[in-house]
């Protein structure tokens, strides 16, 4: 259908945008963040995705390839629909999301508006097989998010250092965001080896 659509955004609901594109207004569904961040007279490009069901023919729009990633990644949990991605896309932006995943932290995800602990649960069990090392390693890059914890406790040296020993990004990443009251980079990987033991 359509990969991306441009136009000048002439209106703004609590949930989506009008995006005018050559005199036809497209109703585009899209994050809090997005709506936040872009504003009436705007021209902007949103990156979609179309749900088409019998009833419905909902378009969802993102500003970043990466955003709509992570959305269609999410719709391939079952459970969950185009309606909770958004919402979690609107919580959180898609480092958080590698975080989350691979710290099983349940309680950042149940932050989305109508996600229960037992889908936050089971969006960290689908995601842990799909989030391939180098998203992983793009989200310790990336700004804010995960790249935040890293740089808090030399956390980043010690993920670096489980991996030259022949450790995948995902299992290091996950053995020392586990770690706990670990003052110097050693501890750190000491710690994380035990936990992977």
């Amino acid at each position: 259908m359509f990969y991306y659509l441009k136009g000048s955004i002439s209106y703004k609901g609590e949930n989506f945008v009008a995006l005018d594109v050559n005199g036809a207004g497209y109703k585009v569904y899209t994050s809090t963040g997005t709506i936040s961040k872009i504003h009436t007279g705007d021209e902007t490009t949103l990156f979609t995705y179309v749900n088409i069901r019998e009833d419905i023919f909902d378009i969802y729009g993102f500003p970043a390839k990466e955003e709509l990633s992570f959305f269609e990644l999410l719709i391939t949990v079952s459970g969950v629909g185009p309606k909770a991605a958004l919402s979690i896309l609107s919580t959180l932006n898609p480092s958080d999301i590698i975080t989350a995943v691979i710290t099983n932290d349940v309680k950042s995800i149940t932050r989305a508006q109508g996600i229960g602990t037992k889908l936050a649960q089971r969006i960290i069990l689908e995601l842990k097989g799909k989030i391939p090392d180098a998203d992983v390693v793009s989200g310790i890059k990336g700004e804010g998010g995960y790249s935040d914890f890293l740089a808090a406790d030399n956390s980043g040296e010690a993920v670096s250092a489980l991996i030259s020993l022949g450790y995948s990004s995902q299992e290091a990443s996950k053995a020392v965001a586990a770690v706990e009251n670990a003052s110097t980079v050693e501890e750190t990987i000491k710690e994380a080896l035990k936990r992977m033991m």
